[in-house]
């Protein structure tokens, strides 16, 4: 099935209503958190936010829609104060869905980010256009003349079909960057028509080299999680198993040896699935350690859960389950200093839909999560996203009160 398949996950939240607003959080949160609201350098109808902070500054790329003019937009967020949002690119054949968002990475002073484009009249059919640009610290017009290079392909197989749902990462001299790839899809053979997961590394110059079929058999619709350990590149990512009825749980793949392992599963939820629950996974590494969130409904049981790696991924722990019951997902995770995570994900409270974030620990624990803001389980609401930097914790995240979607923003710092 394609990604049309997303009743699933709505029918685990009967929840339809607009959010409600809360003036002003109507969460009690630990005394020592305190949520500062931050004002976002988006304009107008804004919705797609993602978040990369390195050596303490924030980076953001989000999307704007004029009509049915999409505008990809970038900014930094340094010494408290935001850069001149800078427009890389704007497009009215692009494929903008809730789901397959824009990726972000940076590697030093340069930026990489995408837009996935049109290649033919079918609903899925479309390529992913790289954009690799060096930030810079004025104007919109300074950042766009330093564009290193643009709109390049990143799938070159010249097949008319899905390829998107894309992660990236920086590594020595660039980026690796993974996505679901179609191209087999239009395959006439059943055994062979299947979405693949693919990679490939991007030099700082745009250079595309060591393209790789890392599984040849993935979840159609879910996003990819791409990150770097002491040992190289990691993806985590759906899988999607041969047996009937189908598994769909986490999968890990990692660079050994010069050459990408054999996938291995990371909780064995056992998730029997004919269909895409459109709900993948995040990852965040420190040196050795991987953490690694994920959504699971297996056992007719919505959960998140988050597992522990202190073998670059190799091995995890037993997996802690941090939801308070029926969650919708969309995970965010990162590491804090001391080696514990901070995870995001969406479930419902009472009435509302919540964005939840809540402290957890290797050992197995986890503190009270703090509620963000309520939100919606509806589509447009997206992936809200979680970033660290220094002691300051960023959130962001597409508000669809009045029907204008809206990116908003707060932050906190943990002692």
């Amino acid at each position: 099935m394609r990604c049309a398949i997303f009743a699933f996950v709505f029918l685990l939240v009967a929840c339809k209503e607009k959010p409600k607003p809360i003036e002003p959080y109507d969460e009690v949160v630990p005394s020592a958190i305190v949520l500062k609201s931050l004002e976002s350098p988006t304009q107008g109808k804004s919705h797609l936010p993602r978040l990369k902070a390195v050596n303490d500054v924030l980076h953001m790329t989000w999307v704007e829609q004029e009509d049915s003019l999409a505008i990809l937009k970038y900014a930094f967020y340094e010494n408290e104060k935001w850069s001149t949002p800078a427009t890389i690119t704007s497009g009215t054949d692009w494929f903008v869905n809730w789901a397959d968002f824009p990726s972000l990475a940076v590697n030093g002073e340069t930026v990489l980010t995408n837009i996935l484009e049109k290649s033919a009249e079918g609903t899925y059919d479309y390529d992913v256009k790289l954009h690799l640009f060096n930030r810079t610290e004025n104007s919109t017009e300074s950042t766009l003349s330093r564009k290193r290079k643009t709109n390049f392909l990143l799938n070159t197989d010249g097949i008319p079909a899905e390829h998107g749902f894309v992660s990236s990462a920086a590594y020595d001299g660039g980026f690796y960057v993974s996505w679901l790839d179609g191209r087999n899809t239009k395959n006439e053979n059943p055994e062979e028509n299947q979405m693949t997961l693919r990679n490939a590394f991007v030099s700082l110059d745009g250079e595309i080299s060591q393209e790789t079929e890392i599984d040849a058999r993935v979840c159609d619709c879910c996003n990819t999680a791409t990150a770097i350990t002491l040992n190289g590149p990691i993806v985590v990512y759906r899988d999607r198993s041969d047996a009937k009825p189908e598994m769909r749980d986490m999968t890990i793949v990692r660079w050994v040896d010069g050459q990408w392992s054999t996938p291995q599963s990371i909780g064995n939820d056992n998730w029997q699935l004919t269909g895409c629950p459109v709900n993948g996974p995040a990852i965040d590494t420190q040196e050795e350690k991987v953490v690694v969130s994920w959504f699971t409904a297996s056992n007719d049981n919505p959960r998140v859960m988050t597992a522990f790696s202190i073998t670059n991924g190799e091995k995890f722990g037993a997996p802690i389950r941090i939801d308070s019951g029926n969650a919708i997902g969309r995970v965010d995770t990162q590491f804090l200093w001391d080696g514990s995570a901070l995870v995001s994900w969406l479930e419902p409270k009472g009435e509302n839909v919540v964005l939840q974030v809540a402290r957890v620990y290797k050992d197995g624990h986890h503190e009270e999560p703090i509620t963000i803001t309520n939100t919606s389980s509806e589509r447009q609401s997206g992936f809200p996203q979680l970033e660290v930097a220094g002691k300051t914790v960023f959130v962001a995240w597409t508000d669809l009160e009045d029907d204008a979607s809206q990116v908003k923003m707060v932050s906190f710092k943990i002692n």
